[in-house]
């Protein structure tokens, strides 16, 4: 029986050991496949003027190629959805873990958790109903459709990951001082403020690096609700993401062409930017750890 159990751990091991590096090896098939259908651009477009350029208009007798204002679209929305979703997670999450009774949260963090398997055309769908035509008859606005609608249905949707995030170490936490700080009559007010939320500083800050990575990549549902004009964005005006921009227009692309090869550029750039702001979270996590553990 003992020889069965080792075997079983020798393949399982390895088994764990094969999908490993077959998740490496597709991911770096896909950024090789893409810097490489972008290469094909820069060496007839500038790098530089790619990014920093507000004019994206691919069709005309001299197509210009900018991707500045998509961008900054997605940056704007991805921020604006963080600012709007971590205070709410991160409240959600304390009320779950330190003030709900043991009990509930096998039923209240399921179903905070269904938020994440809702399709996103569902959301886009829903903020296509609901907040665009909010803003067009109770704000009068000329459409509804801008950057804050978009943001406000991202926080929506990467909710559940900060509150997964957060909430499973803060009940670790609660947990731990509950005791002392019982006997000691402490509030669970005052335990709160001073002992789970300082003691949670790098689940919610691992919280936010989810989320936000979660939201600067996410397509349907921000193309469904922000409009999709290339312009320089304002937070109630229209604007176009970066994964919009590719979703919309790649079918439409010719193979080989210019504008093909930009918009594979584009993808290049999302991804840049992806594994930027993984960076400096990481960096910003090493600090913090070195500080606070």
């Amino acid at each position: 029986m003992h020889k069965f159990y080792k075997s079983l751990d020798f393949i399982f091991t390895n088994f764990l050991r094969i999908m490993s590096v077959l998740t490496l090896l597709l991911l770096a098939s896909i950024i090789i496949l893409i810097s490489k259908e972008s290469m094909l651009l820069f060496k007839e477009y500038s790098f530089l003027d790619f990014v920093t350029t507000a004019k994206w208009n691919p069709l005309s007798k001299t197509p210009s190629f900018g991707i500045l204002p998509m961008i900054l679209s997605t940056l704007y929305t991805s921020v604006v959805a963080l600012i709007i979703a971590l205070p709410l997670g991160v409240g959600t999450a304390l009320f779950s873990s330190c003030i709900l009774k043991d009990k509930y949260h096998k039923y209240i963090i399921p179903l905070l958790n269904l938020l994440a398997g809702i399709p996103s055309v569902v959301y886009g769908f829903f903020g296509l109903l609901v907040f665009v035509k909010l803003f067009e008859t109770k704000f009068s606005f000329a459409t509804g459709e801008c950057i804050l609608i978009g943001g406000i249905i991202l926080s929506i949707m990467i909710l559940p990951y900060i509150v997964s995030t957060c909430h499973e170490s803060m009940l670790k936490i609660k947990n731990s001082f509950n005791m002392v700080s019982n006997s000691l009559g402490v509030s669970r007010l005052y335990m709160i403020k001073a002992l789970v939320l300082p003691s949670s500083k790098l689940a919610i800050f691992t919280s936010a690096s989810l989320a936000l990575s979660r939201a600067v990549g996410e397509t349907m549902a921000v193309m469904m609700v922000i409009g999709n004009s290339p312009i320089i964005p304002k937070l109630l005006s229209r604007g176009e993401t970066l994964s919009g921009l590719i979703a919309l227009e790649m079918g439409a692309a010719e193979l080989g062409s210019t504008h093909y090869h930009a918009l594979y550029a584009a993808g290049f750039i999302l991804i840049l930017m992806l594994l930027l702001i993984n960076l400096l979270f990481m960096l910003i996590k090493n600090i913090l750890e070195k500080k606070y553990l």
